[in-house]
């Protein structure tokens, strides 16, 4: 008889004790954060292991891979925490008016462009954190072109989402390439 495991059992790394450790009470912003930090855990570890394969368009016919999400979401934090909430003049790294979906197309395995990718994603990650972690309340506001005025609240919020929504992508494409399951 075999016995069945489920898929949060099933995925190669360092385990769902590594994430998912926040507080469950408390204070909002601490919460907010750790599930966003949970977030950008998981989608380290779907990308562990496998960097020849990062930018392996896997799910046919979709443009998406897995280094594509670090630099789309590298363009992501850049845009909310630096362009709209700290109103700075910080252009898209990856993605441009000509080139609406270079972070994702323009995603190619060489290692020196990999190892760029995860720095650029750190550093905006860093500067989210450090943002975040300085910002006088979480209702702070900035504009932004597509939703007008947003609070510090709401783009910690949208980020879990944007996370958590691309992490099941990211679940896809990593299965596809080596099989590796899980949450």
């Amino acid at each position: 008889m075999t016995t069945s495991t489920r898929r949060a059992e099933e995925f190669v790394g360092d385990g769902p004790e590594r994430r998912f450790s926040g507080p469950a009470t408390g204070e909002e912003r601490r919460m907010l954060l750790a599930f966003l930090g949970d977030q950008r855990a998981t989608l380290e570890l779907k990308c562990a292991g496998v960097e020849a394969e990062l930018s392996a368009r896997a799910v046919e016919p979709s443009t998406l891979s897995l280094l594509g999400l670090v630099r789309h979401l590298t363009d992501v934090e850049r845009h909310w925490f630096r362009q709209v909430l700290a109103g700075q003049d910080a252009p898209p790294l990856y993605s441009c008016t000509e080139a609406p979906d270079g972070d994702f197309d323009g995603a190619v395995s060489e290692p020196a462009a990999i190892a760029d990718a995860w720095q650029a994603w750190r550093a905006e990650v860093a500067y989210a954190d450090d943002f975040a972690e300085r910002a006088p309340h979480l209702d702070l506001e900035g504009d932004d072109s597509w939703r007008g005025r947003v609070s510090l609240r709401w783009v910690l919020i949208h980020m879990i989402e944007e996370y958590a929504r691309h992490n099941g992508h990211a679940d896809l494409l990593r299965e596809r390439i080596d099989g590796a399951r899980g949450i």
